[in-house]
């Protein structure tokens, strides 16, 4: 029986590059060979896609290659032209329904593009384990439905909503959903007049705050603000990943801080939850350095909640994962008032850190799932997906 040809997507130009090496080796380690033919696929933080033995050397940090003046995907760098010329970036067959599918180099002759169909990405499916700008905010997404390639996790629509903080929050008070105080504004406000931004925040909102990009994950660019002196050098942090920002109210006090609560969600149409878990931060928050770099933080699965807890948590998550209109995965994340007990969905993340020991599928392996299980149902729910936009009908 053939394989199943399986492109591990990973790398990207986010910031959250390292994080996506570190989950798709662990995927890459643990997927079953027997059954898939598995087919590592990097993108550089430059936007250079490599797949064979360069895609492992980035995966491995081994990576040299030549430096170059183009950036596939930065208008601002270089003409379209110029780009197109230099075969640097990717393009999808023309008629994807009578084509094998897959993803093939610019080329500027059909000379070139002969030559460029043996190298195409021909794949039966691509587990993207992108997390960040650039993978998890439905451009890639976006890519593979016009490439007519399935792919692991949410679609177009699931991704972007689910990657913007304002419009996934505005989805969840649509949905009935319990979220803290926030307020959303743009870096041209803050440019413009940063004064009034600081008299917004301080009339809508209580100190400490949470100031975050809209668009980002990981942790990467969040700041606490105690205070509105504090407030505008976490603001301007804030405005290097993104146009918009969040502006959170906190949760809980110095004596009863707030408790970070995680559901892992699986599913397509009919998702389930599993056992909830709970983090303990070795800082004040759960930052990237708390995530990635620090050691002390602790994991406790499942979380200590109460039965009538555990399934608030668990109902909330797959309300919020159909909120966004998700699907195959997300990690859903609460905030629960330490004082009050108030349970408030903080957010949702359509592709979560991967690894092994990541929140994710450690939740799902608490629940009776283990990893290479875990993946093979993700690839399952992704072809699933893919058979089902068939029966779309596209033209009258």
């Amino acid at each position: 029986m053939k394989k199943l040809r399986v492109g591990i997507l990973f790398g990207g130009r986010s910031g959250e590059h390292e994080v996506s090496l570190l989950s798709a080796a662990s995927v890459l380690n643990a997927i079953d060979k027997e059954k898939y033919e598995v087919v590592p696929i990097g993108i550089t933080k430059d936007g250079r896609w490599l797949t064979s033995e360069h895609a492992e050397n980035l995966l491995t940090g081994k990576l040299v290659l030549e430096p170059r003046h183009l950036r596939a995907g930065d208008p601002e760098t270089t003409p379209a032209a110029a780009v197109l010329a230099q075969g640097e970036s990717v393009v999808v067959p023309p008629e994807p329904a009578h084509h094998e599918n897959g993803l093939m180099p610019f080329q500027t002759d059909a000379a070139h593009l002969r030559r460029a169909s043996d190298r195409a990405i021909n794949v039966d499916v691509i587990f993207p384990v992108l997390h960040g700008t650039f993978g998890e905010d439905g451009t890639i997404q976006g890519l593979l439905e016009l490439a007519d390639i399935a792919y692991v996790g949410a679609g177009v629509l699931g991704s972007a909503a689910g990657m913007d903080k304002d419009i996934m929050k505005s989805l969840f008070i649509a949905a009935g959903i319990p979220i803290v105080k926030h307020v959303t504004i743009l870096r041209s406000d803050w440019e413009k007049d940063a004064k009034k931004v600081e008299r917004l925040v301080g009339g809508k909102l209580t100190y400490p705050v949470f100031v975050k990009p809209a668009n980002l994950g990981s942790s990467v660019g969040i700041s606490k603000a105690h205070n509105r002196k504090e407030l505008g050098p976490a603001i301007e942090e804030a405005a290097k990943f993104d146009r918009k920002i969040v502006i959170e109210q906190g949760v809980g006090g110095k004596k009863e801080k707030a408790r970070e609560i995680e559901c892992s969600v699986l599913g397509n149409d009919d998702p389930v939850a599993s056992v909830p878990g709970e983090i303990v931060p070795v800082k004040e928050f759960y930052d990237y350095n708390a995530k990635y770099l620090d050691e002390g933080s602790e994991l406790i699965i499942p979380a200590r909640l109460t039965k009538a807890q555990t399934k608030k948590v668990q109902e909330l998550a797959v309300a919020a994962f159909k909120a966004v209109d998700c699907s195959g995965l997300a990690r859903v994340d609460f905030l629960m008032d330490g004082k009050t007990q108030a349970i408030y969905l903080n957010e949702i993340n359509t592709m979560p850190g991967f690894t092994s020991i990541s929140m994710y599928p450690k939740l799902w392996a608490a629940s009776g799932l283990e990893y290479s299980e875990l993946i093979d149902r993700l690839i399952q729910l992704g072809l699933e997906r893919h058979e089902d936009k068939k029966k779309n009908q596209y033209s009258r």
